[in-house]
Protein backbone atom coordinates (compact mmCIF):
# COMPACT_ATOMS: atom_id res chain seq x y z
CA UNK A 1 0.00 0.00 0.00
CA UNK A 2 1.41 3.37 -1.05
CA UNK A 3 -0.01 6.46 0.62
CA UNK A 4 0.68 10.20 0.67
CA UNK A 5 -0.19 12.79 3.36
CA UNK A 6 0.65 16.48 3.57
CA UNK A 7 0.31 18.75 6.58
CA UNK A 8 2.08 20.40 9.49
CA UNK A 9 4.17 17.60 10.98
CA UNK A 10 4.84 17.80 14.71
CA UNK A 11 6.90 18.39 16.74
CA UNK A 12 8.95 20.31 14.15
CA UNK A 13 5.91 22.25 12.97
CA UNK A 14 6.89 22.29 9.29
CA UNK A 15 4.59 21.63 6.36
CA UNK A 16 5.80 18.36 4.89
CA UNK A 17 4.84 15.47 2.68
CA UNK A 18 4.68 12.07 4.33
CA UNK A 19 4.99 8.99 2.17
CA UNK A 20 4.05 5.52 3.36
CA UNK A 21 5.02 2.21 1.78
CA UNK A 22 4.30 -1.21 3.31
CA UNK A 23 3.36 0.35 6.63
CA UNK A 24 6.59 2.35 7.01
CA UNK A 25 7.36 6.04 6.59
CA UNK A 26 9.55 6.87 3.59
CA UNK A 27 11.67 9.99 3.13
CA UNK A 28 11.45 9.66 -0.65
CA UNK A 29 8.42 10.45 -2.86
CA UNK A 30 6.56 7.32 -3.93
CA UNK A 31 5.18 7.14 -7.43
CA UNK A 32 1.49 6.31 -7.80
CA UNK A 33 0.88 6.86 -4.08
CA UNK A 34 -2.72 7.61 -3.12
CA UNK A 35 -3.09 11.08 -1.59
CA UNK A 36 -5.19 10.45 1.50
CA UNK A 37 -5.17 13.84 3.23
CA UNK A 38 -3.75 17.32 2.74
CA UNK A 39 -3.83 20.08 5.32
CA UNK A 40 -4.16 19.90 9.07
CA UNK A 41 -1.67 18.80 11.72
CA UNK A 42 0.03 15.40 11.86
CA UNK A 43 1.08 14.16 15.29
CA UNK A 44 3.08 11.05 16.23
CA UNK A 45 0.70 8.43 17.61
CA UNK A 46 -0.51 9.23 21.12
CA UNK A 47 0.67 7.26 24.15
CA UNK A 48 -1.42 6.03 27.06
CA UNK A 49 1.43 5.27 29.43
CA UNK A 50 -0.76 3.71 32.12
CA UNK A 51 -3.68 1.54 31.12
CA UNK A 52 -4.85 -2.02 31.59
CA UNK A 53 -5.89 -4.00 28.53
CA UNK A 54 -7.50 -7.11 29.97
CA UNK A 55 -9.22 -5.72 33.07
CA UNK A 56 -12.98 -5.56 32.57
CA UNK A 57 -14.71 -2.23 33.22
CA UNK A 58 -16.09 -2.51 36.73
CA UNK A 59 -13.54 -5.19 37.64
CA UNK A 60 -12.58 -8.74 36.78
CA UNK A 61 -10.77 -10.40 33.90
CA UNK A 62 -11.62 -9.65 30.28
CA UNK A 63 -11.78 -12.38 27.69
CA UNK A 64 -9.86 -12.12 24.41
CA UNK A 65 -12.69 -10.43 22.55
CA UNK A 66 -13.05 -7.87 25.32
CA UNK A 67 -9.33 -7.10 25.31
CA UNK A 68 -9.43 -6.59 21.54
CA UNK A 69 -12.40 -4.23 21.92
CA UNK A 70 -10.46 -2.20 24.51
CA UNK A 71 -7.46 -1.94 22.20
CA UNK A 72 -9.72 -0.86 19.32
CA UNK A 73 -11.16 1.95 21.43
CA UNK A 74 -7.65 3.17 22.24
CA UNK A 75 -6.68 3.04 18.56
CA UNK A 76 -9.70 5.04 17.48
CA UNK A 77 -8.85 7.69 20.08
CA UNK A 78 -5.37 7.99 18.54
CA UNK A 79 -3.54 6.14 21.34
CA UNK A 80 -1.30 3.89 19.26
CA UNK A 81 1.27 2.98 21.94
CA UNK A 82 0.08 1.61 25.27
CA UNK A 83 2.07 0.83 28.39
CA UNK A 84 0.00 -1.81 30.13
CA UNK A 85 0.66 -1.24 33.82
CA UNK A 86 -0.46 -4.67 34.93
CA UNK A 87 -2.95 -7.12 33.44
CA UNK A 88 -4.32 -10.39 34.84
CA UNK A 89 -4.49 -11.96 31.36
CA UNK A 90 -1.91 -12.67 28.68
CA UNK A 91 -2.50 -10.21 25.84
CA UNK A 92 0.43 -11.20 23.63
CA UNK A 93 -1.97 -12.43 20.97
CA UNK A 94 -2.61 -8.73 20.27
CA UNK A 95 0.96 -8.44 18.99
CA UNK A 96 -0.09 -10.51 15.98
CA UNK A 97 -2.75 -7.97 15.03
CA UNK A 98 -1.53 -5.18 12.72
CA UNK A 99 -4.77 -3.30 13.35
CA UNK A 100 -4.23 -2.86 17.10
CA UNK A 101 -1.90 -0.58 19.09
CA UNK A 102 1.51 -1.73 20.23
CA UNK A 103 1.45 -2.78 23.90
CA UNK A 104 4.41 -2.52 26.28
CA UNK A 105 3.61 -4.85 29.17
CA UNK A 106 4.65 -4.61 32.79
CA UNK A 107 3.54 -8.14 33.63
CA UNK A 108 1.21 -8.51 36.61
CA UNK A 109 0.93 -6.28 39.66
CA UNK A 110 3.04 -7.52 42.57
CA UNK A 111 1.47 -6.99 45.99
CA UNK A 112 1.08 -8.48 49.48
CA UNK A 113 -1.93 -10.61 50.50
CA UNK A 114 -5.07 -8.50 51.07
CA UNK A 115 -3.16 -5.36 50.10
CA UNK A 116 -4.46 -4.80 46.59
CA UNK A 117 -7.47 -5.46 44.35
CA UNK A 118 -8.35 -9.11 44.69
CA UNK A 119 -7.28 -11.53 41.90
CA UNK A 120 -5.48 -8.92 39.80
CA UNK A 121 -1.93 -9.30 41.07
CA UNK A 122 0.64 -11.75 42.32
CA UNK A 123 0.44 -11.97 46.11
CA UNK A 124 3.76 -12.34 47.94
CA UNK A 125 3.44 -13.88 51.40
CA UNK A 126 7.10 -13.41 52.38
CA UNK A 127 8.64 -10.19 51.14
CA UNK A 128 12.04 -11.91 50.95
CA UNK A 129 10.69 -13.59 47.79
CA UNK A 130 10.17 -10.22 46.09
CA UNK A 131 13.52 -9.98 44.22
CA UNK A 132 13.02 -13.40 42.62
CA UNK A 133 9.43 -12.63 41.66
CA UNK A 134 10.46 -9.27 40.22
CA UNK A 135 13.16 -10.96 38.14
CA UNK A 136 10.60 -13.47 36.82
CA UNK A 137 8.15 -10.72 35.86
CA UNK A 138 11.01 -8.83 34.20
CA UNK A 139 11.61 -11.84 31.97
CA UNK A 140 7.91 -12.09 31.12
CA UNK A 141 7.28 -8.41 30.51
CA UNK A 142 8.36 -5.94 27.86
CA UNK A 143 11.02 -4.16 29.88
CA UNK A 144 8.83 -3.09 32.82
CA UNK A 145 7.77 -4.48 36.21
CA UNK A 146 4.89 -3.11 38.30
CA UNK A 147 4.93 -3.03 42.11
CA UNK A 148 2.12 -1.99 44.41
CA UNK A 149 3.91 0.49 46.63
CA UNK A 150 1.10 1.33 49.03
CA UNK A 151 -2.53 0.42 49.71
CA UNK A 152 -4.92 0.68 52.60
CA UNK A 153 -3.77 -1.26 55.66
CA UNK A 154 -6.96 -2.05 57.54
CA UNK A 155 -5.05 -2.60 60.76
CA UNK A 156 -4.04 1.06 60.80
CA UNK A 157 -7.00 2.43 58.85
CA UNK A 158 -4.99 4.32 56.25
CA UNK A 159 -2.58 4.00 53.34
CA UNK A 160 0.68 2.32 54.26
CA UNK A 161 3.76 0.93 52.43
CA UNK A 162 3.83 -2.75 51.46
CA UNK A 163 7.60 -3.34 51.45
CA UNK A 164 10.65 -2.62 53.59
CA UNK A 165 13.29 -0.30 52.16
CA UNK A 166 15.97 -2.98 52.05
CA UNK A 167 13.86 -5.46 50.08
CA UNK A 168 12.83 -2.72 47.64
CA UNK A 169 16.48 -2.02 46.88
CA UNK A 170 17.16 -5.72 46.26
CA UNK A 171 14.06 -6.12 44.08
CA UNK A 172 14.70 -3.05 41.94
CA UNK A 173 18.33 -4.08 41.51
CA UNK A 174 17.11 -7.50 40.36
CA UNK A 175 14.89 -5.89 37.72
CA UNK A 176 17.69 -3.65 36.52
CA UNK A 177 20.04 -6.61 36.30
CA UNK A 178 17.42 -8.28 34.05
CA UNK A 179 17.28 -5.19 31.82
CA UNK A 180 13.86 -4.01 33.03
CA UNK A 181 12.59 -0.79 34.54
CA UNK A 182 10.34 -0.69 37.59
CA UNK A 183 7.28 1.38 38.34
CA UNK A 184 5.01 1.45 41.37
CA UNK A 185 1.45 2.32 42.26
CA UNK A 186 1.68 4.94 45.04
CA UNK A 187 -1.13 7.09 46.43
CA UNK A 188 0.23 8.30 49.77
CA UNK A 189 3.37 9.92 51.12
CA UNK A 190 5.07 7.25 53.22
CA UNK A 191 6.08 4.73 50.53
CA UNK A 192 7.76 7.26 48.26
CA UNK A 193 11.15 7.78 49.98
CA UNK A 194 11.93 4.06 50.08
CA UNK A 195 10.99 3.54 46.44
CA UNK A 196 12.90 6.58 45.20
CA UNK A 197 16.03 5.87 47.22
CA UNK A 198 15.94 2.27 45.94
CA UNK A 199 16.27 3.58 42.38
CA UNK A 200 12.77 3.09 41.00
CA UNK A 201 12.28 4.37 37.46
CA UNK A 202 8.71 5.64 37.56
CA UNK A 203 5.91 6.47 39.97
CA UNK A 204 2.26 5.94 39.07
CA UNK A 205 -0.30 8.41 40.49
CA UNK A 206 2.10 10.10 42.94
CA UNK A 207 -0.60 12.05 44.73
CA UNK A 208 1.39 11.98 47.98
CA UNK A 209 4.45 13.72 46.56
CA UNK A 210 5.95 16.39 48.82
CA UNK A 211 8.58 19.03 48.14
CA UNK A 212 11.25 16.61 49.38
CA UNK A 213 10.18 13.62 47.28
CA UNK A 214 9.66 15.83 44.23
CA UNK A 215 13.24 16.99 44.65
CA UNK A 216 14.35 13.33 44.86
CA UNK A 217 12.48 12.49 41.67
CA UNK A 218 13.99 15.43 39.83
CA UNK A 219 17.50 14.55 41.03
CA UNK A 220 17.14 10.88 40.01
CA UNK A 221 15.29 11.54 36.75
CA UNK A 222 12.38 9.43 37.98
CA UNK A 223 9.31 9.72 35.76
CA UNK A 224 5.76 10.41 36.94
CA UNK A 225 2.54 9.22 35.30
CA UNK A 226 -0.11 11.02 37.37
CA UNK A 227 -3.34 9.50 35.93
CA UNK A 228 -5.32 12.58 36.91
CA UNK A 229 -8.65 11.40 35.55
CA UNK A 230 -8.35 8.37 37.80
CA UNK A 231 -7.45 10.58 40.77
CA UNK A 232 -10.77 12.31 40.20
CA UNK A 233 -12.44 9.11 41.45
CA UNK A 234 -10.90 9.56 44.93
CA UNK A 235 -13.89 11.42 46.45
CA UNK A 236 -16.15 8.51 45.45
CA UNK A 237 -13.69 6.03 46.96
CA UNK A 238 -13.68 8.08 50.16
CA UNK A 239 -17.48 8.15 50.26
CA UNK A 240 -17.47 4.34 50.25
CA UNK A 241 -14.86 4.03 53.01
CA UNK A 242 -17.05 4.91 55.98
CA UNK A 243 -15.36 2.24 58.15
CA UNK A 244 -12.00 3.97 57.70
CA UNK A 245 -12.50 7.71 58.31
CA UNK A 246 -8.76 8.51 58.41
CA UNK A 247 -8.24 6.85 55.04
CA UNK A 248 -11.30 8.61 53.59
CA UNK A 249 -10.08 12.02 54.74
CA UNK A 250 -6.61 11.25 53.38
CA UNK A 251 -7.99 10.33 49.93
CA UNK A 252 -10.05 13.51 49.78
CA UNK A 253 -7.01 15.59 50.68
CA UNK A 254 -4.83 13.86 48.08
CA UNK A 255 -7.48 14.61 45.45
CA UNK A 256 -7.88 18.23 46.55
CA UNK A 257 -4.22 19.02 45.98
CA UNK A 258 -3.57 16.68 43.03
CA UNK A 259 -3.30 19.38 40.34
CA UNK A 260 -1.04 21.48 42.54
CA UNK A 261 1.16 18.43 43.23
CA UNK A 262 1.62 17.73 39.52
CA UNK A 263 2.28 21.41 38.84
CA UNK A 264 5.06 21.42 41.45
CA UNK A 265 6.62 18.29 39.97
CA UNK A 266 6.45 19.77 36.46
CA UNK A 267 8.05 23.01 37.63
CA UNK A 268 10.84 21.02 39.34
CA UNK A 269 11.69 19.26 36.07
CA UNK A 270 10.25 15.81 36.83
CA UNK A 271 9.54 13.98 33.52
CA UNK A 272 5.75 13.58 33.32
CA UNK A 273 3.74 11.51 30.84
CA UNK A 274 0.06 10.88 30.24
CA UNK A 275 -1.73 7.79 31.46
CA UNK A 276 -5.44 7.29 32.03
CA UNK A 277 -5.49 4.14 34.20
CA UNK A 278 -8.14 2.83 31.81
CA UNK A 279 -9.45 -0.59 32.75
CA UNK A 280 -11.45 -1.28 35.88
CA UNK A 281 -12.96 2.05 36.89
CA UNK A 282 -12.00 4.16 33.87
CA UNK A 283 -13.23 3.61 30.33
CA UNK A 284 -10.64 3.17 27.59
CA UNK A 285 -10.16 5.86 24.96
CA UNK A 286 -9.89 8.85 27.32
CA UNK A 287 -6.38 10.07 26.50
CA UNK A 288 -7.81 13.46 25.44
CA UNK A 289 -9.29 13.89 28.93
CA UNK A 290 -5.90 13.19 30.52
CA UNK A 291 -4.23 15.77 28.26
CA UNK A 292 -6.86 18.30 29.32
CA UNK A 293 -6.20 17.41 32.98
CA UNK A 294 -2.49 18.18 32.52
CA UNK A 295 -3.40 21.67 31.31
CA UNK A 296 -5.41 22.06 34.53
CA UNK A 297 -2.17 21.23 36.37
CA UNK A 298 -0.24 24.09 34.74
CA UNK A 299 1.03 22.48 31.55
CA UNK A 300 0.88 24.59 28.43
CA UNK A 301 -1.15 22.89 25.68
CA UNK A 302 2.12 22.30 23.79
CA UNK A 303 3.73 20.60 26.82
CA UNK A 304 0.63 18.50 27.51
CA UNK A 305 0.52 17.23 23.93
CA UNK A 306 4.26 16.53 23.96
CA UNK A 307 3.84 14.49 27.17
CA UNK A 308 1.31 12.34 25.35
CA UNK A 309 3.12 11.99 22.04
CA UNK A 310 6.74 12.54 21.01
CA UNK A 311 8.21 12.87 24.53
CA UNK A 312 6.38 9.76 25.76
CA UNK A 313 7.39 7.76 22.69
CA UNK A 314 11.05 8.66 23.24
CA UNK A 315 10.80 7.68 26.92
CA UNK A 316 9.38 4.29 25.98
CA UNK A 317 11.94 3.72 23.22
CA UNK A 318 9.60 4.04 20.24
CA UNK A 319 10.11 6.35 17.26
CA UNK A 320 7.92 9.20 16.17
CA UNK A 321 7.53 10.39 12.59
CA UNK A 322 10.81 9.56 10.90
CA UNK A 323 12.04 7.61 7.87
CA UNK A 324 11.84 3.86 8.35
CA UNK A 325 9.55 4.09 11.39
CA UNK A 326 6.12 2.48 11.46
CA UNK A 327 3.53 4.84 10.00
CA UNK A 328 1.75 5.47 13.30
CA UNK A 329 0.31 8.98 13.42
CA UNK A 330 -2.86 10.99 13.93
CA UNK A 331 -4.22 13.78 11.75
CA UNK A 332 -6.14 16.72 13.21
CA UNK A 333 -7.98 19.59 11.57
CA UNK A 334 -6.87 22.00 14.33
CA UNK A 335 -3.46 22.51 15.92
CA UNK A 336 -3.55 20.48 19.18
CA UNK A 337 -0.72 22.62 20.58
CA UNK A 338 -3.07 25.59 20.52
CA UNK A 339 -6.33 23.79 21.25
CA UNK A 340 -5.76 20.51 23.13
CA UNK A 341 -9.50 19.79 22.90
CA UNK A 342 -8.84 18.98 19.24
CA UNK A 343 -7.16 15.75 20.40
CA UNK A 344 -10.62 14.34 21.14
CA UNK A 345 -11.65 14.47 17.47
CA UNK A 346 -8.94 13.11 15.16
CA UNK A 347 -9.69 13.42 11.47
CA UNK A 348 -7.71 10.28 10.69
CA UNK A 349 -5.80 7.65 12.63
CA UNK A 350 -2.99 5.89 10.78
CA UNK A 351 -1.62 2.70 12.34
CA UNK A 352 1.15 0.79 10.57
CA UNK A 353 0.14 2.49 7.35
CA UNK A 354 -3.53 1.54 7.56
CA UNK A 355 -6.02 4.42 7.72
CA UNK A 356 -8.85 4.46 10.23
CA UNK A 357 -11.57 7.07 10.11
CA UNK A 358 -12.66 8.55 13.38
CA UNK A 359 -15.56 6.97 15.21
CA UNK A 360 -17.87 8.82 17.57
CA UNK A 361 -15.98 10.35 20.53
CA UNK A 362 -15.92 8.32 23.76
CA UNK A 363 -18.28 9.62 26.44
CA UNK A 364 -16.31 10.47 29.58
CA UNK A 365 -17.46 8.59 32.68
CA UNK A 366 -17.47 11.54 34.99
Amino acid sequence: MRLHFRGVVLPEGEVRDLWVRDGLISDEPIRDAETVHTGGWILPGLVDAHCHVGIKHGGGHEDSAGAVAQAEVERDAGALLLRDAGSPIDTRFIDDRDDLPRIIRAGRHIARPKRYIRELGIEVDDERELPDIVAEQARRGDGWVKLVGDWIDRSVGDLAPLWSDAILKAAIDAAHDAGARVTAHVFGEDALPGLLNAGIDCIEHGTGLTDDTIALMAAHGTALVPTLINIDTFPGIADGATKFPTYAAHMRDLHRRSRETVAKAHEAGVPIYTGTDAGGGIHHGRIADEIRALTEAGFTPHAAVAASSWHARTWLGHPGIEPGAPADFVVYQEDPRENPAAVATPALVVLRGRVYHRRSPVTANR
